[in-house]
This record gives structure tokens, C-alpha cells and sequence, in this order.
């Protein structure tokens, strides 16, 4: 059984790797801009997944993961050469998910924060139903005994 340490230095190199290849050697004018977000390397070290991510709309996207695709054989060649692992992991490129979660997540919390401030405002202008203050007091139950007797 491969040691997880050994993946995780296996998976930091190889992001090194697809980034540099990425910035200097892939010319690709459908490549957009594209950053490496994560690689999860298996645990037997024969496969790759690579979560990137592209600067821009639907476009560049579907760009960008065309060129990654005609790109892959060139890229896990180079990985091979670099890391000198025995057999080169297979690579998978994956668009990642994160900066659309978080800006759900971010707009998502600004609704949130605008109706407490609704909220909020709403509680200041508003007041009682009744009386401020609904509950008898013990001042008050003396006072009528005193009155009944």
C-alpha cells in the first residue's frame, strides 16, 4: 500500500509541474487563464485528478478545457520527466466548482445581512400591541389590598 505522504509530495509536484507547463510551454490559443487549484493523486499513485480554474465566462471555459484536453499527452510526458515516478499517473483535468460556491455563498449572506437590517429597522419603528409593560407588580397588588380593606 502506497503511503499517503508519498501521494500528497506526488500531487504538490505535479501541480508544480501542470502550472509551469501551463505558463511557459502550452501555446494554445484557446488556453485561457487558467490556475491550478488542487490535485488529488490516488493512493496507489497511477492516477490524477487536476481541479483548475479559468479567469472569464462560459467561453474561455469551454476553451480552456478543450485545450487542456489536446494538451494532456504533452503534460503527463512532462510529468513523467519530472517527477521520475516509475509509471506516470494518468491525468484528468476538472473544471473546479470553489469561486461559484463562494460567490453563491457570498450572495447568498449579503441577502441575509439586507433583511436583518429590514428586520432591524421594522423592530425600531414598530411598538407594543398593549401596554409597554403587561405584567403586574407586586407595588400594584399592595396597592389594592390597601384599597379592598
Amino acid at each position: 500500500m502506497a503511503d499517503t505522504g508519498r501521494a500528497r509530495k506526488l500531487a504538490e509536484r505535479i501541480q508544480q509541474v501542470v502550472a509551469q507547463m501551463l505558463d511557459t510551454r502550452i501555446k494554445d490559443p484557446r488556453l485561457g487563464f487558467v490556475t491550478v487549484t488542487d490535485v488529488r493523486v490516488t493512493g496507489d499513485l497511477q492516477h490524477a485528478d487536476i481541479y483548475y480554474t479559468v479567469y472569464g465566462g462560459d467561453d474561455a471555459r469551454t476553451g480552456s478545457a478543450a485545450a487542456l484536453e489536446s494538451a494532456k499527452g504533452v503534460i503527463r510526458s512532462e510529468v513523467g520527466k519530472q517527477t521520475g515516478v516509475r509509471l506516470t499517473p494518468t491525468l484528468a483535468f476538472h473544471l473546479d466548482a470553489v469561486p461559484e460556491t463562494a460567490a453563491h455563498l457570498e450572495q447568498a449572506l449579503a441577502d441575509a445581512a439586507r433583511r436583518d437590517a429590514e428586520l432591524q429597522a421594522l423592530a425600531r419603528s414598530s411598538s407594543y400591541a398593549g401596554e409597554a409593560d403587561p405584567y403586574r407588580r407586586l407595588a400594584d397588588e399592595d396597592d389594592e389590598d390597601d384599597t379592598r380593606g
